[in-house]
Formats: structure tokens, C-alpha cells, sequence
């Protein structure tokens, strides 16, 4: 088996699962396919990868001789990957199953399955930490046995700890260490059908966060597309659904928001087949067997249909706008995503920082994204000057259309230093969501591309009010406009003064390297910028497209997010400005004449890298001795390049060092 990442938002993987089977595109749904009476073809209706119940077919003696001699997928016609159960389920309904665990591996492997399960002890949620401990204990030394049993059979094992996050922690972190491929996470089907999705988020919190980042993560029940973003964004890559059957089986109907009882339908809710071919009353009148095949032909092409959405939304960067969507349709939901969010700072380690989409706000819980988690920690990094003048919003990008407001200014003394360039002052905007917007950063993802109402809520109000102060605490000297006191309600009392217009175009060299103290780490801008560089602007626009040391390019200011994209000299300076291994991907001797040609850095060829890199950043490709070899745009974060033995880690953009 090998697992491959294409693209990422938020903790999100858009990736490629091999099996001797095929291929599949993860995120996945896993229709489960009853071995006995299964009717619906599932593969007609868009599976590409299915989940069936070995233990079903172990105890029924012509389903067991079928799959020894014709193979799991003979048995069920289907010629994709296949995954299956071990049993736990029907251990955790009765109490007990006819099998052992070194017997259901065996017999696994013996059928033919892409992926098995070692048979866990799953524990329901509120029992006794004492009882979930001990049934912890039997989880992992049935998956300790399950690897001394396998010969070559791909391995499923399974994080349980009930409802306790460090119990989960401590079942991922033993996992983790053993050689298995894949990870459920079981035992949360409870948590989903009494609408617990809170104390959801905090067990594949607990879980994600412990678990190789190179090993696929499946959510056990998790069969309803109202929790598929949700769950996506928190790092799970495979779903099983029987949902869309046994709803189906009640004259329910799926939809991303919510469930519907055919009985109170007066139209149909959606546009596929089955709802554009019948009626409400056309399938209330038929019978039940045929009304069931077709609400459950409805229910696949509605849960597939979410999964396409929602890779699709990772491959744009807007995962974290349909996850907002998604879980205002329920209020429990709603507290998921609320406790989804003070998980910010440990998903903006994954989260790119540079995307296709722009950030659109929808509603207060927009403001604890990793997006504005991220900003807010690299502002407050930056280096302060003497003085700070925050001026209110106008039309994006701020410093092309802020010229009627630059003559506003408060404090003693300020102005006249302001005109005569002797005050070393810091323009900002303050706007939401981002708070604090130096002026120099206007023009950099998202800070310019990024769309918000245009009447505030209270949360964003107290919010941008307690960044304001913050920033405002490493100024000796505070400028701030009155409309910006009066909407925040500030603690600034200094008096109104107004002045000429500042020409802004003597701030070309402090964007840039702000730029670069903002992208790489303080200190950067001044390393690849000094005061003879010659900046090149685009006609067309009057933006800063290229940074030159005489003729040699340092860098060009990519138009579509203002990021800096290194040249040849500017990967040069930085190397020489940065310690290492700080922003560096170091490869092994092997790949070392690979990069020196600009070809890609895959990650089985990297010894180490800095950890703190995020997906889609400039980073320096190296050697074990610290010699600069190529650079390019990390496709993974820091840890993903150290964990991943397969797949890029590198695009490269230059060699020849």
C-alpha cells in the first residue's frame, strides 16, 4: 500500500491510495456491502473502494468457502479495493464473537483483502476511565498480535480509548510506533447518533494529532454527509456508510444539511436521478423493497457528491468556508466547529498559508481560523518602529487608496516628525479579520484577498479591539484615526490633528522586506534587500513585480498573493541570512545530483528538514553539510516531509548551486 498527498487545507489531504486493486482518491467513502444480501451496485453509483465484514462471512459456512475460493472482491463483484471488518462491531453489540484475532487475520489475508483489521475491543463512550483503560490494554496487544500473525497482509488497527482524549492520545502515540498502514478511529458512532459531535472533535483531535502523518485515517460510522467537511478538516481520509442503506431502510433521506422523512417531503430535496425521475408520492407508493433500492441510490449520490465537493474545496483552499456552512445546519454542529477552532494553532502547522481562494467570513467563528491564527503570531513578531499611525479600511489593497486618510494623525509632536521623515512610523489598517494590517503586508495572501460583511459583529468587534491593544503596547508613540476609537471603543485619548497627504512612494523597500520578515522570520527583509536594490514595477498596474542587485534578480512579488518568489541570488542571501536548519529540506547524497538539476525532492531522499515549514512556502534545498543545492515550494509541512517515505516534498524551481 502507499499513501500520497496532492493537496492540503487545513489539517484536510487531498491524496492517492494504492492498493494492489487500484487506485483511489482520498478523501473516500466506503459503502458498506453486506456480503450476504447486498442489491445496490454500489460501484454503478460512483464507490470506488468498499468495506465489508469478514467475521459475516467467517461464520457463514457458503459465504466462507465462496471467499477462499473465488476471493473477497469474486464474492462481492467488485474489482476495486477492499476493506474489511474484523468483527469488532458484532464484539461490541453481543459482548462476544466466535473468533479469535489471530484467526481473523489469517483468514483476511486468506481472501484476498486489501486492507484488514485486527479485532479491537471498541469501547462506548461514559464508562469508567478504569474500564476504558482496560479495554485499551486488549486493543493493543491484539494489535501487537495481529503483527507477529500477518504474513503480507495490509493492516488496519484501531484507536480506541472511549471518551477520555489522553486514553485516545496514549492508544495513537502506542499505534503510531508499530508498522501498521492505516488508522480508524472507532468506537465514535455513539458520539454522532446522539449528536455529541463536540466530544467528536475532541476524540479525533486527540487522535489526528498522535497519529503518522504518512498513514491514511478512517472514521468508523462516520456514514452521514453532514459531518463529512467537518471530519475532512480534522485530518480523516476514509468513511464507511451503511447510513445510506439503513436510512434508507426508514424512508430517510440524506443531505448534506440535515435528514429528511419522505413522508413530509412535498418535493424532492436535490437534482440526481432518483429525484428528478419521481415524486414524494411516486415512492411513498411503491413498494417497500423497490422504494428502499431507490432512496438508497439517492443517498449514495448524495454522500459522493458531498466527498467530490469537498476535495474539490481543498484543492481551492476553501475547505474551512464549507465547513462553516456544513455545521450551521445543526446547533451541535455548531458547537463542534466552535471547539474545532481552539484548535488553530496545531491545524495552522498544516493549513498552507497560500491558497487558490480567497477568505471569506461567515460569522464570528471565522475569526479563529488558522488563517488569522497565523497573521496575528507573525505581526506580532515584527519589529516595532518609534511610532504607529492605525488608519480605518478602505477599498483593498489599503495602500493604493488610503491617500485621503494619510493626513490624519493623533499625538503631540508627531506631525511635524511625520512630514520631515525624522519619526520612524509604522502605517496600519485595522479591519477584520485580521486585526492589525501593516501597510507594507496590504498586498499578501489573505490579508488582501479576504471578504467580510460590512456590518461588524460584536465578537469581531471585542476581538480586533483586543489585538489593537496588544500591537499598541510596543509603541512609545500612538497614532490612531477617531473613527477607529469610536468603533473599537479604544483606550486612546489623543487629540485629532490633520496634515497633508504622505506620498507612499517611499515605501517600496520597507513593503519588501516587511514582506520578508513577514514570510521567512524578522530580519530576512533587510538580508535580501539592501538600499541599492532596484525595484521594477508592473505598468499595467503600478505594482512591485521584481527586486533586482544590479542586473541579477532577487526575487519577483507573485501578483496573485504578493508573496516573494525566490530567484537564484535571493535563495543565496537567505541562505546565508537563515541558521540552520531553519527553512531547509536537507537531502541525502543520493538525491544530491538531482537537485542540483532543479529536479523535484521526493521525501524518502530527505535526512531533515525544519519543522516549522508549512505547505506551499519557498525553502532551501541542502546537503548534510549545509550546502546550498537548489530551492523551491515545499509541498508538504515539516513534519508530513519527515514522515512521508513516498511522494514529493519538493517541487524545485532552480538548481545549480
Amino acid at each position: 500500500m502507499n499513501f500520497e498527498i496532492k493537496y492540503k487545507d487545513a489539517r484536510a489531504r487531498l491524496g492517492i491510495l494504492t492498493t494492489s486493486h487500484g487506485k483511489i482518491r482520498t478523501p473516500a467513502l466506503m459503502p458498506v456491502v453486506h456480503p450476504g444480501r447486498q442489491t445496490l451496485p454500489v460501484k454503478e453509483h460512483g464507490a470506488e473502494i468498499v468495506i465489508t465484514n469478514a467475521y459475516l462471512i467467517y461464520k457463514n459456512e457458503e459465504l466462507r468457502e465462496r471467499a477462499l475460493q473465488e476471493g473477497v472482491h469474486g464474492l462481492l463483484d467488485f474489482s476495486g479495493p477492499i476493506v474489511t471488518d474484523s468483527g469488532s462491531f458484532q464484539l461490541s453489540t453481543y459482548g462476544e464473537v466466535e473468533v479469535s484475532n489471530p484467526e481473523i487475520i489469517k483468514f483476511q489475508e486468506a481472501i484476498g483483502t486489501d486492507i484488514g483489521t485486527s479485532l479491537d475491543l471498541p469501547t462506548p463512550p461514559d464508562v469508567t476511565k478504569k474500564r476504558a483503560e482496560r479495554d485499551l490494554e486488549v486493543t493493543l496487544e491484539r494489535a501487537r498480535e495481529a503483527l507477529e500473525v500477518r504474513e503480507n497482509l495490509t493492516l488496519n488497527s484501531v484507536v480506541q480509548g472511549s471518551t477520555y482524549p489522553d486514553l485516545r492520545e496514549r492508544c495513537a502515540q502506542e499505534l503510531a510506533s508499530m508498522d501498521f498502514e492505516v488508522h480508524p478511529i472507532g468506537a465514535v458512532v455513539p458520539l454522532m447518533e446522539s449528536y455529541r459531535y463536540r466530544e467528536l472533535v475532541e476524540v479525533v483531535m486527540a487522535s489526528v494529532e498522535h497519529l503518522p502523518d504518512s498513514r491514511p485515517r478512517h472514521l468508523m460510522g462516520a456514514g452521514h454527509p453532514m459531518v463529512f467537511a467537518l471530519a475532512v478538516a480534522m485530518g480523516c481520509d476514509l468513511f464507511d456508510s451503511a447510513a445510506y442503506i439503513l436510512y434508507a431502510q426508514d424512508d430517510r433521506l440524506l443531505m448534506p444539511d440535515g435528514t429528511h422523512k419522505l413522508e413530509n417531503l412535498v418535493e424532492m430535496p436535490c437534482s440526481c436521478e432518483v429525484c428528478r425521475t419521481y415524486t414524494p408520492q411516486d415512492l411513498i407508493n411503491k413498494k417497500k423493497e423497490e422504494r428502499t433500492l431507490l432512496l438508497a441510490q439517492h443517498n449514495l449520490a448524495i454522500s459522493f457528491a458531498e466527498i467530490r465537493q469537498i476535495r474539490q474545496a481543498i484543492v481551492e483552499g476553501s475547505l474551512w468556508e464549507l465547513v462553516e456552512q456544513r455545521c450551521r445546519a445543526h446547533p451541535y454542529l455548531l458547537d463542534a466547529l466552535r471547539k474545532l477552532v481552539t484548535y488553530s494553532p496545531q491545524i495552522e502547522k498544516y493549513d498552507p498559508p497560500y491558497k487558490k481562494s480567497a477568505f471569506f467570513y461567515s460569522g464570528s467563528e471565522s475569526l479563529n481560523r488558522p488563517e488569522v491564527h497565523r497573521h496575528w503570531e507573525k505581526v506580532r513578531n515584527l519589529p516595532r518602529k518609534e511610532a504607529v499611525l492605525l488608519l480605518p479600511p478602505v477599498t483593498k489593497p489599503y495602500s493604493q487608496n488610503l491617500h485621503p486618510y494619510l493626513g490624519i494623525a493623533y499625538g503631540r509632536g508627531a506631525c511635524e516628525g511625520m512630514l520631515t521623515g525624522k519619526l520612524d512610523l509604522q502605517l496600519a489598517v485595522v479591519d477584520v479579520p485580521f486585526g492589525v494590517i501593516p501597510l507594507e503586508l496590504d498586498q499578501v495572501y489573505p490579508l488582501a484577498q479576504n471578504e467580510t460583511p460590512t456590518i461588524m459583529d460584536t465578537e469581531a468587534r471585542l476581538q480586533v479591539k483586543r489585538m489593537v491593544e496588544e500591537y499598541l503596547e510596543g509603541y512609545a508613540t500612538v497614532l490612531v484615526a477617531s473613527s477607529l476609537v469610536k468603533r473599537y471603543e479604544l483606550d486612546i485619548t489623543e487629540q485629532v490633528t490633520v496634515v497633508d497627504p504622505i506620498s507612499m512612494d517611499t515605501h517600496d523597500l520597507k513593503r519588501v522586506r516587511m514582506i520578508a520578515d513577514y514570510q521567512f522570520q524578522p530580519g530576512a527583509g533587510e538580508a535580501l534587500f539592501d538600499d541599492q536594490v532596484r525595484v521594477v514595477k508592473s505598468r499595467k498596474t503600478g505594482k512591485i513585480r521584481h527586486l533586482y542587485q544590479g542586473e541579477d534578480l532577487i526575487a519577483t512579488l507573485r501578483a496573485s498573493d504578493g508573496v516573494l518568489v525566490l530567484a537564484v541570488l535571493g535563495a543565496r542571501k537567505l541562505h546565508q541570512h537563515l541558521p540552520y536548519p531553519v527553512n531547509r529540506v536537507v537531502v541525502n547524497e543520493e538525491a544530491e545530483p538531482f537537485a542540483r538539476e532543479g529536479k523535484s525532492i521526493f521525501a524518502k531522499f530527505v535526512i531533515n528538514c525544519d519543522i516549522d515549514i508549512r505547505a506551499q512556502e519557498e525553502v532551501l534545498i541542502v546537503n548534510s553539510e549545509d550546502e546550498l543545492l537548489a530551492f523551491g515550494k515545499s509541498l508538504l509541512n515539516g513534519r508530513e516531509i519527515t514522515d512521508f517515505k513516498t511522494g514529493q516534498a519538493v517541487k524545485t524551481r532552480k538548481g545549480g548551486f
